[in-house]
């Protein structure tokens, strides 16, 4: 590899352009050409004899046209060219152009390169390069830009899920911040053009001038509004964002430039750059001296990133990494801080994701707690209400069967008097169990309060009803009581209310409106009653169109009330 060339006056046979400073004009440049000549050592003559001379990497700049001349020993030259929007195959990733002299018996003298309409010589980067090495550096670079590229996708649309699910402000700006860095990689390391070959050249460097400025304010937005509320001094936090909007303000006519005082305007942006980055680190050391976790975070996931900034602002490091420069630098940053916030978030997302799922248990076991009865564990009138309402609305839609039967323990009161309100609560549980063992899709029960059940039945009316009531009351009654009421038996009192299954139906094609829960509770409650009255350990229907006929206990006697 040979040294950067330096501006000359090439030999007799070409345009001649003198510098007389040793540097090119760029008021002359600009709007018409520049030439460089490459003189070779004997060295490069020699060993590059057998393959034709060494390859020429260019450096992509804003350019019109770019002719390379490989002049040989016998006086013959060979020219290649490209131009802006059209570099054939001669763009490599790294954002380079290889040109390769054509192989003739002849060594090659020297190489001219001429620039037509360049932006900025300072931006330039030439160099020399074995044929063999070539080879395996381009497929280094494509390599490292590949991975950076994916990892940079990846980044993006993770961190944009999260902002959509999650609506975390801070996420959305880091997916626009990878986005943005993942298209800049694209253009600069020219592997775009496989998509869009237009872009060749000027356009992309104009393109990516304008989204590196972009990027910077994007990182700043998400590194300030990831920090919790009230960590950072509202002026600071204002000023940097402010910093960062200027940038990327700059970066939109510093990109649409093609002559001026690029290079001077481009080291006034790199200052500014490097202001935003001391600030950022100042809100990060301040956020983490009280107390952030996410300052430590972003601590870790912008180290790199901005150590690289600020190595490239003061190292000259363009012709490092086989030519691919700082570039290269900052896409594998870029891809290490996403990695690495893409890590952290994730383990703080889950963590956030198991502590929502255990409050939302707790909720729910709350709320369910809410519509239960503590002591026997049974649905309470909340719980029975909401329990029950699919039941009505099917057995309204449908004109199904549907019956409320509530139940009373008889003389409760005399078991709480005589044996303590521990026996009492026992006996509640006890008969709780047995109608608890009814429970199913199509019956449900509840305490309703102190010593009165429900039980709510679909798709049974008639002597069916009445026979399932009844074993239910024997049930009860046959519970084997311990302790102070062993021996002893404890009944309840039934009362029914309920509609058979209708078959008719109106006019409008819908069947007859069904009773309201208040109305099967009223007349439920008054065939409750009337069992108490006629000797209680009984079932009392009141039925609307459909006689129960007999059960209960002994004397026990159907009616139909409406």
């Amino acid at each position: 590899m040979t040294p950067l060339a330096h501006p000359g006056a090439p030999e007799a046979g070409f345009p001649q352009f003198t510098c007389a400073d040793g540097a090119p004009e760029r008021s002359r440049y600009q709007r018409s050409s520049l030439w460089y000549r490459i003189g070779l050592t004997q060295w490069d003559r020699t060993n590059h004899a057998a393959e034709g001379g060494p390859v020429l990497m260019v450096g992509t700049s804003r350019f019109d046209r770019l002719d390379v001349y490989f002049r040989y020993a016998d006086g013959e030259v060979r020219r290649q060219s490209v131009v802006q929007g059209d570099f054939g195959g001669r763009w490599r990733a790294g954002g380079q152009i290889a040109f390769e002299p054509p192989l003739r018996d002849q060594p090659l003298a020297d190489i001219v390169v001429r620039f037509d309409r360049l932006a900025s010589a300072r931006l330039l980067r030439l160099r020399l390069v074995d044929v063999e090495d070539l080879h395996w550096q381009a497929t280094a670079l494509a390599v490292a830009v590949g991975g950076a590229l994916v990892l940079l996708a990846v980044g993006a649309i993770y961190n944009l899920t999260l902002a959509l699910t999650a609506h975390r402000q801070f996420a959305l700006w880091q997916s626009g911040w990878a986005g943005v860095m993942f298209v800049w990689g694209a253009l600069w390391s020219q592997l775009a053009l496989f998509i869009w070959p237009g872009m060749a050249g000027a356009p992309a460097a104009q393109v990516c001038t304008i989204l590196s400025c972009f990027a910077v304010a994007l990182a700043t937005l998400s590194a300030v509004t990831a920090l919790e509320e009230g960590k950072l001094p509202r002026g600071l936090s204002r000023a940097v964002l402010m910093l960062a909007g200027l940038i990327a303000l700059v970066g939109i006519p510093l990109g649409l430039l093609r002559t001026g005082p690029i290079a001077m305007i481009s080291n006034l942006l790199g200052v500014a750059v490097l202001l935003d980055l001391l600030l950022v680190a100042l809100c990060l050391a301040l956020a983490w001296r009280r107390g952030s976790r996410k300052a430590r975070l972003y601590t870790a996931a912008w180290a790199l990133p901005m150590a690289t900034l600020g190595l490239i602002e003061f190292a000259d490091i363009d012709v490092w990494f086989y030519g691919a420069g700082s570039q290269i630098l900052v896409l594998c940053a870029a891809a290490w801080q996403t990695i690495i916030l893409a890590v952290a978030v994730s383990r703080a997302s889950g963590q956030v994701r198991i502590e929502r799922d255990i409050a939302l248990r707790s909720e729910a076991q709350a709320q369910a707690q809410a519509r239960l009865d503590p002591l026997t564990g049974l649905r309470n009138r909340r719980g029975f209400m909401e329990a029950i309402a699919p039941m009505l609305e099917a057995a309204d839609r449908d004109g199904a069967s549907f019956a409320l039967l509530l139940f009373d323990v008889d003389r409760f009161k005399l078991v709480n008097d005589t044996y303590g309100h521990d026996i009492g609560d026992d006996v509640l549980v006890a008969i709780a169990q047995v109608l608890g063992a009814r429970e199913g899709p199509y019956c449900r029960v509840a305490r309703l309060g102190g010593e009165e059940f429900a039980m709510a039945v679909a798709g049974m009316s008639g002597f069916a009803l009445r026979r399932f009531a009844d074993s239910v009351r024997r049930a009860v009654e046959g519970i084997e009581h311990t302790g102070a009421l062993a021996g002893s038996k404890v009944t309840v009192s039934i009362g029914l209310a309920g509609v058979a299954e209708r078959k008719d139906r109106t006019r409008e094609g819908a069947f007859a409106p069904l009773p309201t829960f208040r109305d099967f509770y009223h007349d439920a409650d008054a065939a409750l009653y009337r069992a108490k009255r006629e000797g209680r350990n009984r079932v009392a229907a009141a039925m609307d169109g459909d006689s129960p006929g007999e059960g209960g206990g002994e004397g026990a006697e159907a009616s139909v009330v409406r």
